[in-house]
């Protein structure tokens, strides 16, 4: 079983730590995903249509909400 983990790497090292990582096997590791870190906020601007969705969800009266209790978890 993999587990995932995100990892924030500095730019100073990153060269010696994807070097480092090329030295497992890919059932041992394997990158998913290299990008530039961005926050959570950023990130859910950059969807096309969030923030709109967002501004429009405000304007939902409350007795259209879902209240805690009901949700399944």
């Amino acid at each position: 079983m993999l587990q995932t983990v995100t990892l924030q790497v500095n730019d100073t090292i990153l060269e010696k730590f994807l070097w480092l990582l090329n030295h497992f096997t890919k059932d041992e590791i394997v990158v998913l995903e290299q990008s530039q870190y961005i926050s959570d906020d950023e990130y859910l601007r950059n969807i096309p249509g969030m923030v709109s969705s967002i501004l429009e969800a405000r304007n939902e009266p409350i007795e259209n909400g879902v209240s805690l209790d009901s949700l399944e978890w």
